[in-house]
């Protein structure tokens, strides 16, 4: 049994046909709220925000690159969350969230590389060094490339989540790497300045603008990912159907 096939059992809207009407009323107030959000950060980060006494102006692409890599990890844990729901609870949604986030994940990743080296350039003298933290986010951006390669070469549904959803979970030892790579050695990345046990080190004028950006990347998270699960959805009905037709013919 497919994994769209068995949403028939799925309670309330875990059924993914609910789940794609609620998504159609989700998305056009989730993009809103987010252009919203996105507009307020926007204005902090680039205009109401301090300078850095050391960086300059060049401290506004934190506001960029550092939600960029929140994501990055973000994506990918919600994408762990998936691959157990496709393998421990068979849940007919649990394929559809992790393959749609992957591509949203790669850009993120790609996003938080992109400004780290321009960060990187004026800071450390140039675009790229194997740091420990810059090295363990390409990984991450490759990992996403190849999860996406992955779902393209198995054609059979079923066989593609279980394949993915066991190479998400082996992959996702490299998170806590990612987070901790400042910690554990000596590298050029400075050290967390902002979920640290014994609080932020960043002012709060530059703090907020921050957490601002943070929360507008999340919710434009949500709305493309949401929109990408409704159109997978529909293109997974329409592949059920022209499979159907073909087997009526015979």
């Amino acid at each position: 049994m497919s994994t769209l096939t068995s949403g028939a059992r799925a309670p309330s809207i875990l059924n993914p046909g609910r789940f794609a009407s609620l998504a159609d009323r989700l998305v056009p107030w989730l993009a809103g709220l987010t252009a919203i959000v996105l507009g307020v950060g926007l204005y902090y980060a680039l205009w109401a925000s301090p300078e850095d006494y050391q960086q300059g102006a060049t401290v506004r692409i934190m506001y960029i690159h550092v939600p960029s890599a929140w994501m990055a990890m973000f994506t990918y844990m919600v994408m762990t969350s998936a691959a157990l729901g496709t393998l421990v609870w068979k849940h007919p949604l649990a394929d559809v969230a992790a393959k749609v986030a992957a591509p949203i994940g790669a850009v993120f990743t790609f996003a938080a590389l992109a400004t780290g080296s321009v960060w990187g350039k004026p800071m450390w003298g140039a675009w790229w060094v194997w740091d420990a933290r810059l090295t363990s986010m390409l990984i991450l951006f490759f990992m996403y490339l190849g999860l996406i390669a992955l779902w393209r070469a198995v054609d059979e549904p079923v066989r593609a989540a279980r394949v993915t959803a066991i190479t998400i979970l082996v992959g996702v030892i490299n998170i806590p790497i990612i987070k901790f790579s400042v910690d554990w050695w000596n590298t050029l990345h400075q050290p967390a300045s902002v979920m640290r046990f014994d609080g932020p080190t960043i002012d709060g004028s530059m703090l907020v603008p921050l957490f601002v950006m943070g929360g507008a990347f999340m919710l434009f998270f949500a709305t493309v990912h949401l929109a990408a699960m409704r159109s997978e959805l529909l293109r997974r009905r329409a592949r059920s159907l022209r499979l159907r037709t073909v087997e009526a013919m015979r």
